[in-house]
């Protein structure tokens, strides 16, 4: 079983140019690791729609690796998701759960069922070419940049401690630089932040 960091320092220090995707758990947790431009905090709607998103984002960059760091609460809620990114042949999507059977952000209540799914199992019946589980740092940390560099849609599955975030705002009080601005204005900086990686 990893920590976050254990998940998230890693991952930081292979980043380039990829998007990545927060929601839950894991947005304050990869503020602390990254301040890209790239980074998106879907923290404002329903819970378990930051793999649409994600895949969206995907599909209108072909060309940029994104990576959404999602977890195993909101994957439960958004299913179709995976059948959809296969269908669409979403080659550079990379779709992290991290798995730590709880809700963490309204106070860790069980997941119901999360420690009887198979994951990787649904991905892999999804159709998705590239699936990884992991549940040791060092197994993890060794085999993270070949699972990147996967063509995908790539399904990788992190088992994690619960964590004890709090519920998730926006504003000055957050310490996390995705999460200063409103929902709207963050997601008018990634399209700003995209256009001008086009441009350069």
């Amino acid at each position: 079983m990893l920590t976050k960091d254990e998940v998230l320092a890693p991952l930081a220090a292979l980043r380039t140019d990829q998007v990545v995707v927060t929601t839950m758990g894991m947005v304050r947790p990869w503020g602390r690791h990254s301040t890209h431009p790239l980074d998106f905090a879907s923290a404002d709607s329903a819970m378990g729609h930051a793999a649409d998103l994600a895949l969206g984002i995907a599909l209108a960059q072909p060309a940029r690796t994104v990576v959404c760091l999602n977890g195993d609460g909101s994957m439960l809620m958004s299913l179709g998701t995976l059948a959809v990114a296969v269908e669409q042949r979403a080659r550079n999507l990379v779709l992290f759960v991290v798995r730590n059977d709880t809700y963490e952000i309204t106070g860790n209540q069980p997941v119901p069922g999360a420690r009887c799914v198979d994951f990787a199992l649904l991905a892999r019946g999804a159709g998705f070419p590239s699936v990884h589980g992991f549940d040791d740092a060092a197994d993890y940390r060794r085999r993270l940049p070949e699972v990147l560099a996967a063509a995908g849609p790539t399904f990788v599955v992190v088992r994690t401690e619960p964590g004890h975030e709090a519920p998730l705002s926006r504003g000055p009080q957050e310490a996390a630089a995705y999460l200063g601005d409103s929902l709207a204005e963050a997601a008018h900086r990634l399209r700003r932040a995209l256009a001008a990686l086009r441009a350069s």
